[in-house]
């Protein structure tokens, strides 16, 4: 990736207040080992979120497919040297290019839009603001076009705290009493994937809990037993999935490399290939877009689905109120994070927020994870045996997704209709939707 200004919630980024209160949760949260002090706790821990933060800023500057746009408060990620529009406007929009001294081919369609190539380096943000300026075209309807953007899983790499993953042992079995919980349903996890050994290393959680397909596969490493940074985000996902529905079953699919990065062509894509009875759909994920307008492929691929269906998706870990897509389509559940205050749950500093927002949740979790070691530049590297703990937006999205499969069976309801019946309760707080427990 060329080098530009930090990623939004990069290093750059990891303000100060933030980070204090970063370290106030994980010392209250979390017990400290024996001969440790708070301050040096949470000290380690802040470096290790810089670190983190850091890990992953390096593999994004080293991907030659992603590029940054960075005026403030417009900051998106996208795919360089290619341009989306509304495949009725394609016609339009190619002679617009080639009369401006730009020619370029089409590179097939989805969901409604047909990519457009530039055989050279393009300023692709420029060229949307003036293809989306009614002046030049004399009255005509101005066309729909857009980046191809970028989405990012959202383990806490869009903002802060943005901390790593941290080992922990292994998880209790479900509670026999909860097995009814979600059964009959299937959620759709559209991810990195999911771990070759998950249901072999994990059976009490996801043993039988899915149908291991080859092309499912989250490819975990950049080599050995080094993991990516996101790598094991999809099997974390699936954990609580099923932790907050234990007899819900679920449906993985790969639209994240295990970096953590996607686009709207590959999210589109992991959705189309969902199996048929998948009735929620789980998308720990999103993206910044280009004047905060509505992702063309994302919407048209919601408003395919069948009627009953639910989605439900991340508010991102920016800790700002910028809307994020596809969370912010009207039919999707966005879902914000909380943490643990010290008279219950306050928002997470870290949490994308707003009146788009839906449902909220912690974003906390103990969950199923992999094996392997995560380095973090200048700190220890981290060992993992098949359990974490982690924060996020796309954890308390999946505890979401889990208690609709569970209100499903409870209720004998569509997951449109659970949406509906959950979404009927007080708003815990107007920027943070309806508090699910």
């Amino acid at each position: 990736m060329l080098p530009d200004h930090s990623l939004p919630g990069g290093t750059g980024r990891l303000s100060r207040r933030r980070l204090l209160a970063a370290s106030a949760l994980a010392a209250a949260v979390t017990p400290l080992g024996a001969g440790s002090s708070p301050a040096a706790a949470t000290g380690n821990r802040d470096a290790d979120d810089v670190a983190y933060q850091l890990a992953f800023a390096q593999m994004v500057n080293a991907d030659r497919n992603v590029r940054r746009h960075t005026v403030a408060g417009r900051e998106i990620l996208y795919r360089p040297r290619q341009l989306l529009a509304a495949t009725a406007d394609v016609g339009r929009v190619v002679a617009w290019l080639r009369d401006g001294g730009n020619p370029v081919t089409t590179g097939g369609s989805f969901a409604g839009v047909t990519r457009l190539l530039f055989a050279g380096e393009t300023d692709i943000p420029l060229i949307v603001a003036k293809l989306r300026d009614p002046r030049q075209w004399g009255g005509q309807p101005v066309p729909l076009v857009q980046p191809h953007h970028v989405l990012l899983g959202l383990g806490n790499i869009m903002g802060n705290p943005g901390g790593p993953p941290r080992a922990i042992a292994a998880l209790p079995p479900p509670d026999p009493t909860r097995l009814g919980e979600g059964a009959g349903v299937t959620v759709g996890i559209c991810d990195t994937g999911i771990w070759r050994y998950a249901g072999q290393q994990h059976p009490h959680w996801l043993g039988g809990a899915y149908l291991p397909e080859p092309d499912d596969e989250d490819p975990l490493y950049v080599h050995t037993d080094v993991l990516a940074p996101q790598g094991g985000h999809g099997t974390f996902v699936a954990g609580v999935v099923r932790q907050a529905a234990p007899g819900v079953r679920v449906d993985p699919e790969t639209a994240l490399d295990p970096v953590g990065i996607g686009d709207e062509s590959t999210v589109v894509a992991a959705m189309s290939r969902l199996a048929g009875e998948v009735s929620v759909i789980n998308l720990s994920l999103g993206g910044f877009t280009l004047d905060d307008q509505p992702s063309l492929p994302l919407a048209h691929a919601v408003a395919a689905l069948p009627p009953t269906t639910a989605v439900v998706a991340a508010a991102g870990n920016a800790g700002i109120g910028r809307p994020l897509w596809p969370a912010a389509l009207e039919r999707v559940v966005a879902v914000a994070a909380l943490s643990v205050g010290p008279s219950g749950p306050v928002p997470a500093g870290y949490s994308g927020f707003g009146p788009w927002v839906d449902a909220c949740a912690l974003g906390q979790r103990d969950s199923t994870y992999v094996e392997g070691t995560l380095p973090l530049p200048g700190r220890p590297s981290r060992v993992f045996q098949r359990y974490a703990t982690w924060a996020g937006t796309s954890f308390a999205t999946a505890h979401v997704s889990g208690r609709l499969a569970a209100l499903m069976t409870a209720g004998g309801l569509s997951a449109d209709a659970a949406r509906l019946t959950l979404l009927a309760a007080p708003r815990w707080h107007p920027d943070y939707g309806v508090l699910v427990g």
